[in-house]
């Protein structure tokens, strides 16, 4: 493994040499803070980069719209999709309108109403995957999170559109796992899928917050080990130095990845395409 200062690989002008010389050399919790990069690209940079002509659909028609969750209507290509996506924000006021990226009910309420418009008008769902999870708050709670949450993933075993889901950045929990029980799962290469944040984990299991750099290894968070594990299909590798170095870059690749996956996606059966969807996280689940 190549020594490296992550630091100057994270922030610092480095040459394609150099940043080519640092691949494959991350740990798990390099890799976490990479995929928290704050240059790193969020839902909207792939919405108005791969996509086109994006008509945002607001609302669950029941309460509230939750801005953590993008939702709508675009073009890729000249394919017609449906976007569900969540949103982290770039700086604070950003971030304060999406809540972090922290979807509440009303958040998933939406994308199940998204979800039933592709299953009626058989649309492509694509779904971008960035939050460290579900909102924990209070008025969460009480509007049964859980249960919107359960909702978007047993809807989502019967659609009969083809579904989609890249995680982008970070993908946390079952508010990241609500918007991935999809037909191909794909990550980016410095991106991470796990059933809890490192920083929460170490501090249940060792009560220490200092534990998060072991946690994220037991944890096997990265692109690498879920692949290795079958949890996920595809990597999307990203290019030289990072998504956070190289937005168009990015794009070009994840744009490719969605095509193709449409493309076979769309030759299937309906019956085979949930059969298929359905028998691969049963496999999942058995393997562990």
């Amino acid at each position: 493994m190549t020594s490296i200062n992550f630091d100057d690989f994270l922030n610092k002008p480095l040459t394609k040499e150099k940043l080519e010389s640092y691949k494959d050399a991350f740990s798990p919790f390099q890799k976490l803070q990479i995929a928290r990069h704050q240059l790193r690209p969020k839902a909207l940079d792939y919405i108005n980069g791969v996509f086109s002509n994006f008509i945002e659909l607001h609302g669950d028609r029941m309460s509230a719209d939750d801005q953590a969750i993008l939702t709508g209507l675009a073009y890729i290509d000249d394919i017609p999709v449906i976007i569900i996506a969540q949103e982290k924000g770039k700086d604070t006021e950003s971030r304060i309108k999406h809540n972090f990226g922290a979807p509440k009910p009303e958040g998933y309420r939406k994308v199940l109403r998204m979800m039933k418009m592709a299953h009626r008008f058989n649309l492509p769902v694509i779904s971008l995957v960035d939050t460290s999870g579900a909102s924990a708050g209070k008025d969460a709670e009480e509007h049964n999170i859980s249960e919107s949450i359960a909702n978007c993933m047993l809807f989502s075993f019967k659609m009969k559109a083809p579904f989609i889901s890249i995680i982008i950045g970070e993908g946390g929990s079952g508010g990241a796992i609500a918007t991935a029980t999809a037909d191909v799962v794909y990550m980016l290469e410095h991106s991470v899928y796990s059933v809890i944040a490192p920083e929460a984990c170490s501090i249940i299991l060792w009560k220490d917050n200092n534990k998060a750099e072991e946690a994220a290894k037991a944890l096997k968070i990265t692109a690498q080990d879920l692949k290795k594990m079958k949890v996920i299909d595809c990597i999307i590798p990203e290019p030289v130095g990072g998504a956070h170095r190289d937005h168009i870059g990015t794009m070009i690749v994840v744009k490719k990845a969605v095509l193709k996956s449409i493309k076979t996606l769309q030759k299937k059966t309906v019956y085979s395409l949930v059969r298929d969807r359905r028998n691969k996280f049963r496999k999942i689940t058995t393997n562990f």
